[in-house]
This record gives C-alpha cells, sequence and structure tokens, in this order.
C-alpha cells in the first residue's frame, strides 16, 4: 500500500457538524484506554507548518517521492541541501502544549498508546513513551546499500563540513523539515555518502510514494484492536496511512473522536469532531481531568 499520495479530497456537505464541547474527550481519557493518533497539526503550536490547515505547505510545496529521490542524484542533491538547511530550525523545535498533554494523559495511565503521523520526535521530546513514528523520524539517517543507521546530528555536521558557507534565505520550511529553495541555490551543494560504505543516505522516514512497512502497521492495527476509543489530533486523515485505522475502529465498534480545526476525510466515521487549537484543547481536558500539564 502507498504511504501517503497527494490526494484530493473535498469536505462532504452531510458531514456530521463540529463542536467546541470538549467533554466528549474528558469522558474517554476518563474511562482510559485511548488510543492517540497524531499529525501535523499538533506540531504547528511548536512552528512546524502543517500541510494542508490554513497557509499548509502543500499550496507552494510538492514533497520528494521515494521514486524520485532513489533514482535521481540531481533529485538527492537537492532534497539534501533544502533538508540540511531545514533541519536547523526544525532540530531546535520543542513540544508545546498538545505534546505535553498527551504525554501528562500517558503518566496517568489514560492511554493505550500514541501513534504519530509526524517525524519531528516532539512527542518523546515531551516525555510520551513507546511512541510508534508511522512514517519514520528525522533524527536518524539509512544507508540504503548497507542499512547504516546513523544520527541525523553526525550527518549534520558531515554536510557543514562539506559545505561551508551555505546560508541561503529559505522561502518557508515544511512538515518534513525540507525548505524551500531554488535549484540555483543548491546547484553547488555536496552530498555526503554513506560512511561505512559509500551508499546512498536516506532520512529513516517513510517518503511519498513509499510504503509504511507491513509489521509497523500491523502493530499499529494491533493497538488500535486493544484500544477502548481512537482520539484522532491534529490529523486530516486524507491520506490512507491514518485514514485506516479511523475505519479499522469504526469497523470494530471502537469510538472515534477527532480534535482538529478543519474538517477531516474522516469526520463522517468519527462520533464528535472537536473544532479548536490542539494546545487549548488538550490543556482544557487536562485541567477538567485535574491533570497537571507540565
Amino acid at each position: 500500500m502507498r504511504m501517503r499520495p497527494t490526494l484530493s479530497w473535498t469536505p462532504a456537505e452531510d458531514l456530521p457538524p463540529a463542536t467546541t464541547d470538549v467533554e466528549p474527550v474528558v469522558d474517554a481519557l476518563r474511562t482510559g484506554g485511548v488510543l492517540v493518533l497524531s499529525g501535523a497539526g499538533i506540531s504547528t503550536e511548536s512552528g512546524i507548518p502543517d500541510y494542508r490547515g490554513e497557509g499548509g505547505s502543500l499550496s507552494r510545496h510538492t514533497p520528494m517521492t521515494y521514486q524520485e529521490f532513489t533514482a535521481s542524484p540531481q533529485a538527492r542533491r537537492r532534497y539534501w541541501a533544502r533538508s540540511h538547511l531545514g533541519w536547523r530550525t526544525f532540530g531546535r523545535a520543542r513540544p508545546n502544549a498538545g505534546h505535553r498533554a498527551v504525554a501528562a494523559f500517558g503518566r496517568h495511565g489514560r492511554l493505550a498508546g500514541v501513534i504519530t503521523q509526524n517525524v519531528d520526535g516532539l512527542h518523546q521530546a515531551a516525555g510520551s513513551e513507546a511512541v510508534v513514528e508511522l512514517h519514520g523520524g528525522l533524527d536518524r539517517v539509512v544507508c540504503l546499500s548497507c542499512a547504516a543507521s546513523v544520527p541525523r546530528r553526525e550527518l549534520a555536521r558531515r554536510l557543514e563540513e562539506l559545505n561551508v558557507g551555505f546560508e541561503p534565505v529559505a522561502a518557508g520550511l515544511n512538515p518534513d523539515g525540507d525548505a524551500d529553495l531554488t535549484d540555483e541555490q543548491v546547484a553547488d551543494f555536496r552530498v555526503a555518502p554513506c560512511s561505512r560504505c559509500g551508499g546512498v543516505l536516506k532520512p529513516d522516514v517513510v517518503f511519498f510514494g513509499e510504503s509504511v512497512p507491513p509489521r509497523r502497521v500491523e502493530h499499529c492495527r494491533a493497538l488500535v484492536d486493544r484500544a477502548a476509543c481512537l482520539l484522532v489530533l491534529g490529523s486530516s486523515l486524507t491520506v490512507m496511512s491514518g485514514l485506516r485505522f479511523v475505519r479499522q475502529a469504526e469497523r470494530a465498534g471502537i469510538p472515534v473522536l477527532i480534535v482538529n480545526r478543519d474538517p477531516t476525510r474522516g469526520d463522517r466515521h468519527a462520533a464528535a469532531r472537536v473544532e479548536l487549537p490542539l494546545g487549548a484543547a488538550l490543556t482544557t481536558v487536562a485541567e477538567r481531568l485535574g491533570i497537571a500539564v507540565a
């Protein structure tokens, strides 16, 4: 199954109306056994843009596909130049109130797990444990030839040494850590090969057009089966990699709750969609449960 193709989707007119009442989320977390599925919207308050929300990067940016990355040295140069610049900002992002609330719910035993579609590592930085990174993480790099894995900070150091003086001004930053640069700005960028075998390095993330590893998908499906409720936070559910778990929950009779400021592709499968900013909504939920958000 393709990971996350860029899809055209228009909200249906017959969807149930959204609410600003967080009580359904409070009730679910009070009972416990809630499985969180998070998307890019939970990280916007940390300065990382969304793909599809207001001002989303898909309106100006076509993400790199796996096929393009593996087939073209020029595409890899463009990707690594843009990603190297974006990492400087992306790597400095810090968890916001939404991430901290999710971590607090976990510490108080209210969660059955956390699945994130994000690659930013902010759930873990906030203190959430056993987070399943559905699309991988930008803090790791893997060699496509020998499968060696190294920390992103190590590659960043090598790229700095190879590209002294590389300081272009980017037009914007995207949820995958990719900065917007022109072809002229990246033309002289030098790409670092694998230090072990000289092979092609790739961030340990699932690109558009690439498949999510089957074992990871099955692990997530098992988490859904054991959950008392699926709580979707900040995901448009436009792509099947996340939507399939919403559909699975509905088929199993597991209630689905969505907190997202805009309509989502999963609204028709949900018991309710709370239309509020994530940080404020989850902080309110925590307060009503008597849970302190650090």
